[in-house]
């Protein structure tokens, strides 16, 4: 049975998504608003908070600036590339970011499919949990997130890992 809820953020009403298993909730998508791909709530899915009130408690403390890491279980998804380019970015640490370059030289992903590199992350289905935020071009540009570049910039900002603009 898949499950839903959501739950207010700085990003906006973020919307989880899981798999009900015998031992809990799995997380399969954590999307934003007016994101790329994200999942739309179907009338066959069950709404249930109480499934994810764990995973609610982790993205408050990480809001509040209290969590840099996440212990959430999820559903693997993705094709096997998708899985080992996504593995790569959860290794992002906290407060820094990384170049589409530097991960795939990283992954040893030929100069030409670095455009691939860029599509799996685009595709990634747990946005903030699986911190594709952290990807950021060669010249510095913030570009390429499914949740939208303005949402980029605030969570790099609150990660500290991009310095506020002053207007």
């Amino acid at each position: 049975m898949t499950a839903y809820t959501t739950i207010n953020s700085p990003l906006g009403e973020l919307l989880l998504v899981g798999e009900e298993t015998s031992d809990g909730t799995r997380l399969t998508s954590l999307s934003v608003p007016g994101q790329k791909n994200a999942p739309a709530v179907r009338a066959d899915w069950r709404h249930a908070p109480d499934r994810f009130a764990g995973v609610a408690r982790q993205l408050a403390a990480y809001f509040a600036g209290e969590l840099t890491e996440f212990d959430i279980e999820f559903t693997p998804s993705g094709t096997e590339f998708q899985r080992r380019v996504w593995r790569a970015v959860e290794d992002i640490p906290y407060g820094t970011s990384t170049t589409y370059g530097a991960l795939a030289e990283r992954l040893g992903v030929a100069r030409g499919r670095v455009q691939a590199l860029g599509a799996a992350i685009g595709a990634n289905p747990l946005l903030i949990v699986r911190p594709c935020h952290r990807v950021i071009g060669a010249d510095g540009s913030l570009r390429g997130y499914a949740g939208g570049v303005e949402r980029k910039v605030q969570l790099l900002t609150h990660e500290g890992a991009l310095q506020p603009t002053l207007v």
